[in-house]
């Protein structure tokens, strides 16, 4: 077999289907990234503290909403809507009595789908990466609530469409723009802060095993064999060694007027 042969067959063996949940500890020690300067999960915690009537948004498998089950109040409600996660969800939320809605905002049209909760339904709305449209939220926020979101900038990894051909942005999605739209729909933002970094993988074949967890980062018909040619491009331009990306992320906070 030829070397190249050898580094194809590699790469094809990080090929998977997208895992169930949201976990990406099968890349420790092959990936670090940027740390924001700023502690999200500091930021829950504050804000739970006085919730009691709390939602989170795009809970994924509820690995994150987990970690702060000590604090969560019995009003505990989750929203998923990437369908293979809503069971994951259900499964391992359940146990802690927190029930979980299927819905989820196209990023495109984040008002095209109305949250299936009745107004002033909540006090506290949490947000981790996941998109939203800020006038549903005016509506099932209670005046003096909160929310509080991280996000994921719609122009990060924008090495992949030189790489790879074009591929989907959200330029929109950006601190400037999401705070003046929490503003014009009725929140008073509090805090807040954007960070640009750094994803720094090893080599291609860890790069491949992200974007099988971020499939939507890549062509609809990227695989390894129909993109040889760029990935090895890649793999020479990086000399066999890590390969970095740019990381975005901004986070808000909100008090409902």
């Amino acid at each position: 077999m030829s070397e190249i042969e050898a580094l194809l067959d590699r790469w094809r063996a990080e090929e998977q289907e997208q895992p169930q949940g949201w976990d990406f500890s099968t890349l420790d020690g092959r990936m670090t990234e940027s740390d924001e300067p700023w502690s999200f999960d500091t930021e829950v915690r504050e804000a739970l503290a006085g919730a009691r009537r709390v939602l989170d948004m795009g809970t994924g498998g509820g690995e994150h909403l987990l970690r702060f089950r000590d604090l969560l109040p019995a009003d505990t409600t989750a929203t998923e809507g990437w369908a293979p996660n809503v069971s994951v969800a259900q499964q391992n939320l359940a146990p802690h009595s927190i029930h979980v809605v299927e819905y989820g905002a196209p990023d495109n049209d984040v008002d095209s789908v109305q949250m299936p909760f009745p107004d002033a339904r909540f006090d506290l709305v949490l947000n981790r990466h996941e998109s939203y449209s800020p006038h549903e939220l005016a509506r099932v926020i209670a005046p003096g609530g909160m929310f509080l979101t991280q996000q994921v900038g719609g122009d990060e990894c924008a090495e992949l469409g030189d790489w790879f051909g074009e591929r989907p942005t959200l330029p929109h999605v950006n601190f400037v723009p999401f705070r003046l739209a929490l503003d014009a729909a009725g929140f008073d933002v509090v805090d807040g802060a954007e960070h640009v970094g750094v994803y720094t993988f090893d080599d291609v074949a860890a790069l491949l095993a992200y974007l099988q967890l971020v499939p939507w980062e890549t062509p609809d018909d990227f695989t390894v064999d129909r993109y040889r040619h760029q990935l090895l491009e890649l793999h020479q331009r990086t000399a066999a060694g890590p390969v970095t990306m740019t990381r975005k992320r901004f986070w808000l906070k909100g008090v409902r007027r």
